[in-house]
């Protein structure tokens, strides 16, 4: 008897099937997507609800929608001052902590320098001390430069809070560009500046966007160190401290809350959609690198 004939006959009907497969994965997948998008959507359909609807069993959509707890958020409740509080401290953290990390990762990724693995595990050390460590020695530091009560002082303190990390994702991408393109430039008369500026920053544009959206979300979401910065002067306020005080003692505004919370997250979200696809393409040079 020939070996075909011994061998056992292959199912040509089996149940998980490459189509059916990529199906329960799809329904699994959209199943958790609804559940994690359920408290946003919810946040934003109870914006647009008064405060009697608000926790009534309504459903999503509201019975009588409304725009006053925008309109009492934005005036009212100072949530335009603290809006634009934060878009300053976000864009001005933003291109300070890029261009800072750039160089600092350009110089770590590519030059030699003495002592520079001691330097990278020091910096790494860092990153296990809690910020509620640091808040106040960075207060002191601010007060003591006269920036204690500015904006400009809570936007140099935002900067320092990640930039570590992104300071090593620009030393991983940096180092596993070929070394050719630095003797290339050197042949060319091009100094190490414009061989950075000019050369080595555009070809890391994905490690560029991801730190810029990292950094974005880290310094408009932030609450800790801006509550603290801003106590003796609340016209400081950022959007994450101004929705807190929505929270009275007696009273919760959830209307005015939910409100102030979709203005803040909005804008966030639409900046991600928009560069996501440089920032997956950035971590994963990175991690490559």
């Amino acid at each position: 008897m020939s070996d075909a004939a011994l061998s056992p006959p292959v199912r040509r009907d089996s149940f998980l099937t490459p189509r059916r497969r990529r199906f329960l994965t799809s329904v699994v997948l959209a199943a958790i997507c609804a559940v994690w998008v359920y408290p946003l959507v919810w946040m934003i359909a109870a914006s647009f609800k008064p405060n009697s609807e608000l926790f009534m069993n309504t459903g999503l959509i509201p019975d009588n929608p409304t725009l006053e707890n925008y309109t009492r958020a934005w005036t009212e409740a100072n949530i335009q001052r603290y809006f634009f509080n934060t878009l300053f401290v976000t864009v001005g953290s933003v291109v300070l902590t890029t261009c800072s990390a750039a160089l600092m990762g350009y110089v770590l990724g590519r030059r030699p320098l003495p002592g520079k693995w001691f330097l990278m595990g020091l910096m790494v050390f860092t990153l296990f001390i809690p910020q509620g460590y640091t808040i106040i020695p960075v207060f002191e530091l601010l007060t003591t430069l006269g920036l204690g009560q500015s904006l400009w002082g809570l936007m140099f303190a935002t900067c320092g809070h990640s930039i570590v990390v992104f300071t090593l994702l620009f030393a991983g991408y940096f180092a596993q560009i070929p070394k050719e393109l630095d003797e290339a430039s050197r042949m060319d008369g091009v100094g190490p500046v414009r061989t950075f500026w000019f050369v080595m920053l555009p070809l890391a544009r994905p490690i560029v966007v991801t730190v810029v959206v990292m950094q974005s979300l880290q310094a408009w979401n932030d609450f800790l160190l801006p509550l603290v910065i801003t106590l003796a002067n609340p016209e400081m306020r950022t959007l994450s401290v101004g929705i807190y005080s929505f929270k009275g003692e007696h009273f919760v505004d959830w209307g005015g809350m939910t409100a102030a919370s979709t203005v803040a997250i909005v804008p966030i979200i639409l900046l991600f959609l928009f560069l996501q696809r440089y920032f997956i393409d950035g971590l994963a040079g990175a991690v490559k690198g």
